[in-house]
């Protein structure tokens, strides 16, 4: 029986039957692995992240974990990102707090040299209603306002918050991706050994690794040694939709300390005891 199983479903991802048999799916109540595998959700990107760092979670023995949104602008992304955080919470056991940081009122008046891609932003492009998105937000979620530059810091200290599942960037301007990734490099930080991470602008025309958030990648990398920031290798096999753009914008933070502190741990209880 598992073999016919397994034979449909390899025969629903083959391009004649898989946009009929996502039909079918996202009118039926799946499991997360599915909406996962499928893409069934408004953002794809998130729920596979989510569901992701969940399972890392439970691996690792760790009963709650950070989501944080870089770059909320409107508002969408974070409601969404909050709402698949509640159904991996239920689905897996594991509980989520959801973090979105912005500025509040759109890209800062000064936008620096062609590292902030001045060819595609301008000063005040998305702007956020603070009072509409607060009405929408839940228990679970904190919109923490202000210079990312000055926020992050005293993030954990101030928030109390679970080690770091998910990150999502999307805050456009290289200054503001390399402010932003601070976050992995605090010495007080805590996160799983491989966080899933969105990047909104890596992928379009413009995007270079000498400008942006490709540049901010790149550099974070140069500086810093216990935490790599790498593709998600990988993450296209075994899915229906492989083409999905989405899919070029994953990223993963391996903690590389911590998987080196882990191991010696590890090692060190299992040598025999001397006598």
């Amino acid at each position: 029986m598992s073999g016919i199983s397994g034979f449909v479903s390899r025969v629903a991802k083959e391009p004649p039957f898989r946009l009929l048999a996502r039909a079918a799916l996202s009118k039926m109540n799946v499991s997360l692995e599915t909406r996962s595998t499928w893409g069934l959700s408004p953002r794809p990107n998130y729920l596979l992240c989510l569901y992701t760092a969940a399972k890392q979670a439970m691996q690792q023995g760790v009963a709650e974990i950070s989501a944080i949104e870089f770059g909320v602008a409107g508002g969408d992304g974070l409601v969404a990102l909050q709402s698949e955080a509640e159904a991996v919470e239920r689905g897996t056991g594991v509980r989520i707090k959801v973090y979105g940081f912005d500025n509040g009122g759109g890209l800062p008046v000064l936008i620096g040299d062609h590292r902030d891609h001045p060819d595609a932003w301008l000063p005040g492009d998305f702007p956020m209603d603070i009072p509409r998105l607060k009405s929408r937000l839940k228990e679970r979620t904190t919109l923490i306002l202000g210079n990312v530059k000055e926020t992050v810091p005293s993030f954990f200290e101030k928030f109390k918050a679970p080690p770091i599942g998910f990150i999502s960037v999307d805050v456009d301007l290289y200054s503001s991706t390399r402010d932003a990734l601070q976050i992995l490099g605090l010495a007080d930080k805590k996160m799983l050994w491989h966080v899933p991470m969105y990047f909104d602008d890596v992928s379009d025309i413009f995007n270079h690794r000498f400008a942006g958030e490709l540049l901010a990648i790149d550099e974070f990398n140069e500086s810093h040694s216990g935490v790599k920031i790498d593709r998600w290798h990988g993450v296209r096999a075994g899915r229906p939709f492989p083409e999905h753009a989405y899919l070029d914008r994953l990223y993963v933070a391996h903690d590389l300390d911590s998987i080196s502190v882990a191991n010696l741990k590890r090692d060190t209880e299992m040598l025999p005891l001397k006598v």
